[in-house]
């Protein structure tokens, strides 16, 4: 949560030492959702989560600007949504915290128009922690379970919950005022684990899991025996996911842009009286 300031950071950077530039305020708010091994729908709004964000803007052109924003959501599956995989009885949750920098290509000029097309790339860090809940409802994380002998099988190494991801998408602007911008984006991010649902490869012999990480490993790693009728045990050496297709994760909603400055309709032209920062900002 630390890094929810830093675009705040870059906001008041601006306006204290360059106040000739185009800076924005943006607020984000929709929900988050994922690709995985137990939602193999890409685009769904089945099992998502909230999410929010806050972040800053900056026009380098009219035409191409760069935004700075913190996000932060919520992404899970349960594999009793989907007769493929309800025998596994598999389910995760995570937060997820996410810091991008990306550019934004408008295609049209908002002085001209009311609204425009936009789509974006750039790089984010992100942080997720999967967990889930035993039949007693004790929360456990995951990835410290090794639930597929990552950091001890041979070949398979402990993922880390950090990460970089390559946000991309589009959306739609709409000028609502001479300092207000209504939009609606909806972004994918590549990323390069597939582990956010803690869920990748082959099932594990369960002896081994509970030498090296204890019996609570091999009863989250195998849950289908938790369902009525259910094998009960572990089908070692098949597989328990889809190592050869990464995870993915996104975010959709609406944003509402503030602009410091702008009066007279349209994007503000960058000259020191349409800024209208406060008076003390300098650094």
């Amino acid at each position: 949560m630390k890094f929810a300031i830093l675009p705040l950071f870059f906001v008041l950077m601006y306006c204290g030492d360059l106040k000739a530039q185009n800076v924005h305020l943006t607020l984000f708010g929709g929900v988050a959702n994922y690709q995985g091994d137990l939602q193999p729908k890409r685009f769904t709004f089945q099992q998502s989560h909230a999410a929010i964000g806050v972040g800053a803007e900056y026009e380098l052109s009219k035409l191409f600007w760069l935004r700075s924003q913190f996000t932060f959501g919520k992404i899970g599956a349960d594999d009793k949504y989907y007769s493929q995989h309800a025998d596994r009885n598999l389910n995760f949750t995570s937060n997820i915290s996410e810091l991008q920098l990306v550019g934004q290509y408008l295609f049209r000029n908002l002085d001209d128009y009311r609204f425009t097309p936009y789509v974006f790339g750039g790089l984010a860090v992100f942080h997720f922690n999967p967990y889930t809940h035993d039949t007693a409802g004790v929360k456990y994380f995951l990835q410290s379970l090794s639930t597929e002998g990552e950091g001890f099988v041979n070949g398979r190494k402990a993922y880390h919950l950090t990460q970089l991801s390559i946000p991309f998408g589009g959306g739609v602007k709409v000028n609502v005022s001479s300092n207000l911008i209504f939009g609606v984006e909806m972004g994918l991010r590549k990323t390069f684990t597939d582990y956010l649902d803690d869920v990748s490869t082959k099932y594990v012999d369960p002896t081994i899991l509970i030498s090296n990480r204890g019996a609570k490993a091999a009863e989250l790693a195998y849950r289908g025996g938790e369902l009525k009728n259910g094998q009960h045990s572990t089908p070692i050496g098949l597989p328990r996911g889809n190592s050869a297709r990464k995870d993915l994760y996104y975010f959709a909603g609406a944003t509402l842009t503030f602009k410091f400055g702008g009066s007279g309709g349209g994007s503000f032209t960058g000259s020191k009286k349409n800024l209208n920062c406060p008076a003390n900002a300098g650094l």
